[in-house]
């Protein structure tokens, strides 16, 4: 905080942060949610050439993603209108991270996204995203409301409001 006037002044609202999924394919991961939710997958293939030169980086720990070098076990989507850092590519907002991990989704999340298309739009939403690659896992009609359950193709479940 900063302060003038003896009363301080709030700096800028923190929107810099990441959600991490665990995923058994990240690169898939990436494409249906950047799909998902109109962001875009985060190159940092400038970051990984140069570590590769380096040394720091070993080549196994790479592979190809959409004709670019990308990080083998994690990949990022990001909002398209947030800043990012030109030379690594990463975002400086609102991003998903999906990271390699050995097990299966095994329970329930105890984390879910919520996407609201607007009034009205629901269904074309639904309609959209498992032409993505989601399934419907069930409607609800409660007093508080309706949604539609679903999951993504690892089979984390997200609700369309």
């Amino acid at each position: 905080m900063t302060e003038t006037s003896g009363v301080p002044e709030a700096g800028p609202t923190p929107v810099h942060w990441k959600l991490v999924v665990d995923s058994a394919d990240p690169h898939a991961q990436a494409d249906f949610w950047a799909g998902a939710l109109h962001y875009e997958v985060e190159d940092n293939s400038a970051l990984i050439e140069r570590l590769l030169e380096l040394g720091a980086l070993p080549g196994a720990a790479t592979l190809e993603f959409h004709g670019r070098p990308a990080f083998r076990d994690l990949i990022a989507v990001r909002h398209p209108d947030d800043p990012y850092d030109p030379d690594s590519g990463t975002g400086l907002g609102r991003r998903l991270l999906f990271q390699r991990v050995p097990e299966a989704k095994t329970v329930k999340n105890r984390l879910h996204l919520d996407l609201h298309p607007g009034a009205g739009l629901r269904a074309g939403e639904v309609e959209r995203l498992t032409a993505l690659g989601a399934s419907v896992l069930g409607e609800v009609k409660e007093p508080s409301g309706q949604w539609v359950v679903m999951a993504d193709p690892e089979g984390n479940e997200f609700c369309v409001h």
